[in-house]
Order: structure tokens, then C-alpha cells, then sequence
């Protein structure tokens, strides 16, 4: 029987984390709730998706070497990192007091197609009250609050996927 914490099953794991994810949002919150996505949210889901797309290409290839499988783990904590940050900042966002909180402004597709994509990203950081609003809660914790949960569930996978690849399993 192997472990369940052979290189190739935190991978596979990483990959189901990601289409459960991407699921809940799409399907659930989104097309069920009908909540409309706010632009820390889209960011967090890119994250999720380019961390998804790095362990599906090191649970399908298996890669033997130690380099390709530390340049796909890169990818992938770069993807996973990225969304526990804009999940911490959202969460941050939605702590502030109601006078310090950002006022809306124009939507995401506005800002890419007016401003240089540098900008995008300071705008989408600073937040608006759209990213502040706390519209569905469960057991107590906003989607952004949970988002950050998992994420950093996901990061703590990525330190045991790095554990594997720098000390391998021996073969018996």
C-alpha cells in the first residue's frame, strides 16, 4: 500500500484541492448564490487555477528529476502564494472599519482596457467596497476567510510536496 504522502498523491491532491476549489466558486457561489465575483476574488481564482495547472503536469508526467519536479513545485507555490496573499489582503479589506473602507469604483474589465496592466494590479490591491461587503457566511467565516483557510492548508501541502522531493520515499 503506498503512503499517502508519496510525491505523487500531494500532487494528485493538490489537483482535486483546485477542481473543488474552482468548483465551489463557479457553481456554487457564483451560478447557485449568484454572486458576481469581485476583482480580489478573480485574482485569488487565477492563483488557485495556475497552482492546479502546475500539479496536474506533475501528477501526469511524473517527473523523475529532482529539478523539473522543484521547478513545477515553484509554479505551483507561486500560484498557491499569490492566493493566500489576495485572500489575506481581502480579509483585511473586510476588517476595516466602515469610514476606512475603499469606495467602489469601475469594475475589473474597465480598468484592463484603460489602464496599463501595473496599474490594474495597484487598483485591484487598494480594494474597493465591493471587496469589503460580506455577502454569505458559513460557520461563522466569510468566503474570503475561507478562502485563506485553504489556502494556507494548501501551502502547508506544498512544504510536505517540497519534504519529497528533497527526501524521497525508499524503495523497498
Amino acid at each position: 500500500m503506498l503512503p499517502l504522502t508519496t510525491y505523487h498523491n500531494l500532487q494528485v491532491f493538490l489537483v482535486v484541492m483546485a477542481v473543488i476549489g474552482m468548483s465551489f466558486a463557479l457553481f456554487f457561489l457564483q451560478r447557485y448564490m449568484g454572486f458576481t465575483p469581485c476583482p480580489l476574488c478573480i485574482f485569488q481564482r487565477i492563483g488557485l487555477i495556475v497552482m492546479g495547472v502546475f500539479a496536474l503536469m506533475a501528477a501526469l508526467f511524473r517527473p523523475k528529476s529532482m529539478a523539473v519536479r522543484l521547478v513545477l513545485w515553484l509554479g505551483s507555490l507561486v500560484g498557491i502564494g499569490w492566493s493566500t496573499v489576495v485572500a489575506g489582503r481581502h480579509v483585511w479589506l473586510q476588517h476595516l472599519p466602515a469610514d476606512q473602507v475603499p469606495s467602489c469604483g469601475p469594475g475589473l474589465d474597465y480598468w484592463l482596457d484603460t489602464l496599463p496592466i501595473l496599474q490594474v494590479f495597484k487598483e485591484v490591491f487598494a480594494g474597493s467596497g465591493e471587496c469589503a461587503a460580506i455577502d454569505w457566511t458559513f460557520m461563522g467565516l466569510s468566503i474570503p476567510e475561507q478562502s485563506l483557510i485553504l489556502f494556507s492548508l494548501l501551502l502547508v501541502v506544498h512544504g510536505l510536496v517540497l519534504w519529497r522531493i528533497v527526501r524521497p520515499i525508499a524503495s523497498k
